[in-house]
């Protein structure tokens, strides 16, 4: 017995040996072979919790350092001050405005709170109300050039005969084309004129107000902020409309959506002129029909914009209410038969704005609408209605007390 037990005693120490080379072994080929941005893990438990390092800071271009300089200085600026400050409504429509009369009804008694600009980018419209006469805007070609309010620039080049807010390009308005975009611009460069405009509301043929005139001027004149809708969708319909050829100006984590119906306060709509770098690439590469891929001007261009040089500066909502819920590539549409005191009602009250993301998991997005860090209903005006409404439109607002 004696000769074994020296035997297993013996051997116990080999094994703790060769148990602790094989656990430094494991631990040395662990440190060695661990990839470089673990390894610091190793050494610190500190850098563990730590974020990964910011990306180097990119060297901006000329136009890049000119652009944000200007832009910087139209948010800084003072606003404008006016004894009679007014909102600008402008109308972007194809031709005629079926609601003028109840517009009409809207505007009455407030006619030195109120100017009306009016873009029909197919037909003359023909009015029906008196307050809409001589608000056309129209981007007629004349020989190669084109005259608006007094300026008038050539198609060929930038030249500027007489002074003007930034160049303008001219032409037909295509559904989700760069064109609605230029559309929106002619209207903020027309209204930007008058001195006394401090707000802009951009309105299609189909909009309705949900308010009296009172309410809504209260809305948009005693805030500090402009009214764009502004979300990130992850899905097709968000970024995957976007393209590596807007870098390095306009990069992925920087592109946003949003519907094109906005009110904006007098420094956004001057900055919104004063693009010509961020526009120039929607103008380019933004496109219906890309080689690459669709995408719609109208619904990323202000939002990523906005997005870009003044994310605080905007209430990411519109006030314009749409009804997407039928999940379709154009929102309801409100008979005659669906115009209801009840209807209005309802969506005057909804206080929570609503994003659905385009993935496979459309997460819906909820967010209280917050005027002056009060919750408050969200929507001063809402679309699409069409024209045979108009009777029971009128019915509904005889007094625009009511709501």
């Amino acid at each position: 017995m004696a000769p074994r037990n020296r035997s297993s005693s013996s051997r116990r120490p080999l094994w703790i040996i060769v148990l602790i080379a094989v656990v430094c072994a494991v631990v040395t080929g662990a440190y060695l072979y661990t990839p470089r941005h673990y390894t610091s893990c190793l050494v610190s438990s500190d850098a563990c919790n730590s974020r990964p390092p910011p990306e180097p800071a990119r060297v901006y271009t000329d136009d890049e350092i000119a652009a944000r300089g200007v832009m910087r200085d139209i948010i800084r600026a003072r606003p404008v001050q006016s004894k009679n400050p007014k909102i600008a409504f402008m109308f972007l429509t194809p031709s005629s405005l079926p609601f003028e009369k109840l517009w009409e009804k809207f505007f009455m008694g407030h006619e030195d709170r109120y100017t009306i600009y009016v873009h029909a980018s197919r037909d003359r419209p023909i009015h029906t109300s008196p307050i809409f006469d001589g608000r056309d805007i129209r981007s007629e070609k004349l020989s190669g050039m084109v005259v608006v309010s007094g300026v008038r620039s050539s198609h060929s080049g930038s030249k500027i005969i007489k002074h003007a807010v930034a160049p303008i390009n001219y032409g037909a308005v295509v559904w989700g084309t760069i064109s609605m975009v230029d559309a929106e611009r002619r209207l903020l460069a027309n209204a930007l004129q008058d001195p006394d405009n401090q707000h802009f509301v951009l309105l299609s043929e189909s909009c309705v107000p949900l308010h009296n005139f009172d309410y809504v001027y209260s809305y948009l004149m005693e805030t500090n902020v402009s009214f764009v809708d502004c979300f990130d969708d992850p899905g097709p319909h968000g970024v995957g409309r976007y393209s590596d050829h807007m870098l390095p100006e306009i990069m992925k984590r920087d592109w946003r959506k949003g519907a094109q119906w906005f009110t904006v306060k007098r420094q956004h709509a001057v900055l919104i002129l004063a693009d010509t770098l961020y526009y120039g690439k929607f103008k380019r590469y933004c496109k219906p029909g890309n080689e690459w891929h669709n995408c719609y001007s109208d619904e990323h261009y202000l939002p990523t914009l906005m997005n870009m040089v003044d994310p605080t500066g905007i209430a990411n909502w519109s006030v314009t209410h749409v009804d997407w819920s039928e999940g379709k590539w154009h929102p309801k549409a409100y008979r005659a038969v669906d115009t209801s005191f009840e209807l209005l009602k309802n969506i005057s009250l909804i206080d929570e704005s609503i994003h659905v993301t385009s993935n496979a998991k459309h997460v819906v997005m909820k967010r209280p609408c917050k005027w002056n860090g009060m919750k408050r209903p969200c929507y001063l005006f809402a679309r699409k209605f069409y024209p045979e409404a108009l009777d029971n439109l009128m019915n509904i607002f005889s007094n625009f007390t009511i709501i």
